[in-house]
């Protein structure tokens, strides 16, 4: 996948996450609640995926 399709992913978990969280937290259901942490991590790491292909890809077209 692409550094962007990466970035783009990791910014629709983090959003589908923060949702998660906040329909849990205003129903009290703390599994949902739970499961929006996790979405929201997963988006996070997807993102810093991306923009370490963005880094490696941006080195080496400058060696």
């Amino acid at each position: 996948m692409s550094s962007t399709g990466d970035k783009v992913k990791g910014m629709a978990n983090e959003a589908a996450g923060n949702v998660k969280q906040g329909v849990g937290k205003a129903t009290g259901n703390d599994k949902l609640r739970a499961e929006g942490v996790v979405q929201e991590k997963k988006g996070e790491a997807q993102q810093a995926v991306g923009k370490a292909k963005d880094a490696l890809k941006k080195g080496v077209d400058e060696a």
